[in-house]
């Protein structure tokens, strides 16, 4: 719980000294969830009961907002202690257990998840870049492989890949948003594969028509140019085939023949019958 807290009050407090050691803090939150759990932590943890003080918005939202105060003669001074607070010390915890219930309280109080149906990124933000080298740093011991970008004054160690995103939610305890990332990463999964097999069909299918339809053409132009008659029997045989079954693949042409004939040999077949044309169109200047 102490990680937890303090990962809070590096994140997102503002610490005001008002003296060499003594100083207010002020957490504000739009998640009420979020401000009762940071609460319930500093009662439990030191028996403070911080103020609360709820304000609506003026903008368009309306969004309520919360803010969490603590003064000088609550105790901070006994809080700040504990978890070593100061702006040249960022230590991290040594025990497992403590080092994820830091990355819990650093998600909650300034981290965000994008939609997963669009794009896969996770982020914490911080107002120092000690704090944030700090966190990655910490989240290293995981492998995460986190990476920061600066925004707007503020620098923002996310994670981009799904893997890692779930294995976060996994380290804080974030179980029930673990499943629905895992629901939404599965279902993208079998669209895409559906759209690829598709896609592949498709594509294959318009090949098969492309050649099928030259096919066509080349046979027609051998007939008012040569005759089927001057054509080896083999020949004719596929000619007449594919201009009666202009849909039909190799496989299904080669199963009509007598004998049947395999792909390899239909696609012989079919290419002779195409350098024939080509030849006469050579001839006649027609290339």
């Amino acid at each position: 719980m102490l990680s937890e807290l303090s990962a809070v009050i590096r994140t997102s407090a503002v610490v005001k000294y008002v003296s060499d050691n003594n100083a207010n803090i002020k957490i504000v939150t739009e998640n009420a969830a979020f401000a009762r759990r940071v609460f319930s932590l500093i009662k439990k943890l030191f028996d403070i009961c911080p103020e609360i003080v709820a304000r609506k918005s003026k903008k368009l939202k309306k969004n309520t907002s919360y803010s969490l105060i603590i003064t000088s003669s609550m105790g901070t001074k006994k809080i700040l202690e504990k978890i070593d607070y100061s702006d040249d010390n960022v230590s991290i915890p040594d025990k497992v257990c403590c080092r994820k219930a830091y990355l819990r309280g650093a998600f909650l109080s300034a981290g965000s998840i994008s939609d997963p149906e669009k794009a896969y990124h996770l982020e914490i933000t911080n107002h120092k870049l000690k704090l944030a080298h700090k966190l990655n740093e910490l989240m290293n011991t995981f492998n995460l492989s986190p990476k920061i970008v600066r925004r707007k004054g503020s620098y923002v160690s996310y994670l981009k890949e799904g893997e890692n995103i779930v294995d976060f939610l996994n380290i804080i305890g974030a179980h029930s948003a673990l499943l629905e990332l895992e629901n939404v990463r599965i279902l993208k999964e079998m669209r895409n594969s559906v759209n690829r097999i598709v896609n592949c069909e498709t594509a294959n299918l318009e090949k098969t028509v492309n050649a099928s339809l030259r096919q066509v053409e080349n046979i027609k132009y051998i007939i008012n140019n040569v005759g089927l008659d001057n054509l080896p029997d083999g020949l004719r045989e596929v000619a007449e085939m594919r201009l009666k079954y202009n849909d039909a693949n190799l496989k299904e042409l080669g199963e009509m023949l007598n004998p049947p004939l395999g792909k390899s040999g239909v696609n012989h077949r079919l290419r002779k019958l195409e350098k024939i044309a080509e030849k006469h169109r050579k001839l006649k200047g027609e290339l």
